[in-house]
């Protein structure tokens, strides 16, 4: 299920914030803040091996709200504190994790749950960088060749995952070791 939502954003300061709810986090008269329609995601994503991930996007109206809680959550933003059983992955907006290992192993315990039958939910604050990049890692991880793991992603989840030249460069570089 996607929903749009309207963000502003400001350049100068790199920081955006949904239009309407709550404070803005730049009140600078002069910078050029642009209003921008994204989309929030909930959506199921099929793994190639069969394994079911559901990847969200944060919602700050009410980030907790689902039909059925998931059995464990993998955020790799720090705004996610859901009651829920989870884990976080220390891993900046725009960026790739410091440690590329650390990312494999946790995203590998990810799959396992997931295998298992699990309800196993996957999120960052928009659900196209980190997200889409962790996506694209499990997808490595059940089959797809590294240098087409972006192009699955986009195709299977969202076209606007992986957002930046590094993300792709981490995805396309996983060693062989990462795939089944």
């Amino acid at each position: 299920m996607v929903r749009l939502v309207t963000v502003v954003v400001c350049p100068e300061r790199k920081v955006f914030w949904a239009d309407g709810e709550g404070p803005a986090k730049c009140a600078a008269p002069d910078h050029d803040h642009q209003r921008r329609e994204v989309h929030r995601h909930h959506d199921i994503v099929e793994l190639p091996d069969g394994a079911v991930v559901t990847a969200v996007s944060f919602d700050s109206a009410d980030p907790y709200a689902r039909d059925r809680q998931p059995d464990h959550g993998l955020y790799l933003d720090q705004a996610w504190q859901p009651p829920w059983p989870h884990d976080h992955l220390d891993w900046p907006d725009f960026g790739v994790p410091a440690d590329p290992d650390a990312m494999i192993t946790i995203l590998r315990r990810v799959l396992d749950r997931a295998r298992a039958g699990e309800r196993v939910e996957l999120g960052c604050l928009g659900g196209h960088g980190r997200t889409g990049t962790a996506l694209a890692a499990l997808a490595v991880l059940t089959g797809v060749p590294p240098a087409e793991a972006v192009t699955w992603t986009r195709t299977h989840y969202c076209p606007q995952a992986v957002e930046t030249p590094a993300q792709a460069t981490l995805i396309t570089h996983l060693p062989p070791t990462c795939q089944n």
